[in-house]
């Protein structure tokens, strides 16, 4: 297959990854939701903001060491501040379409929070999927890249052993 297919292939496994974590994220922030939601008296959108939280820290540490953990580590402090900013636009996103649905039209029912809790997220998730892979977890660039794979192949052709290459040539 051509180049093409091969980047093709990459963005597929990273859209599968992202998904697999978000998947994760996705129920953990739903079940706090209903856990918070059912036994306290927060109201619906302040236990909304406690569940998002908590996925918030369960994705993190999912897309940093599972979707993203080939990405550029080198700027930590970075990193976290911008998925943390973008975590919170997308804290927004979700959370202002549950308040809107609740507080604006009056769908406050169990299963009507669910449902905009969800669509919210799945809003923001597309949100959220731009930025971390634009701005948070970035590649590496490609001349670090080359430089890292030509030090790699130095390293690993001192270490070989030499090998004649015709039948009968001695190797010095």
């Amino acid at each position: 297959m051509g180049h093409g297919s091969s980047g093709l292939r990459r963005i597929v496994r990273e859209v599968a990854k992202f998904g697999a974590v978000g998947g994760a994220g996705l129920l953990v922030n739903l079940v706090v939701f209903n856990v918070v939601r059912h036994l306290t008296d927060l109201p619906v959108v302040r236990a909304s903001v406690v569940a998002t939280v908590v996925a918030i820290v369960f994705n993190y540490i999912g897309f940093r060491y599972f979707t993203y953990r080939d990405r550029d580590k080198s700027g930590r402090t970075k990193e976290l501040t911008l998925f943390l900013l973008f975590s919170v636009v997308g804290l927004v996103i979700e959370n202002g379409i549950l308040y809107t649905a609740t507080y604006g039209f009056g769908w406050d029912s169990p299963l009507q929070s669910n449902i905009f809790k969800f669509v919210g997220i799945g809003i923001a998730t597309l949100f959220r999927f731009w930025s971390y892979r634009s701005w948070v977890f970035k590649t590496l660039p490609a001349r670090e890249a080359v430089a890292s794979a030509e030090a790699f192949l130095e390293q690993a052709e001192q270490t070989a052993p030499r090998k004649p290459s015709r039948p009968g040539q001695r190797v010095l």
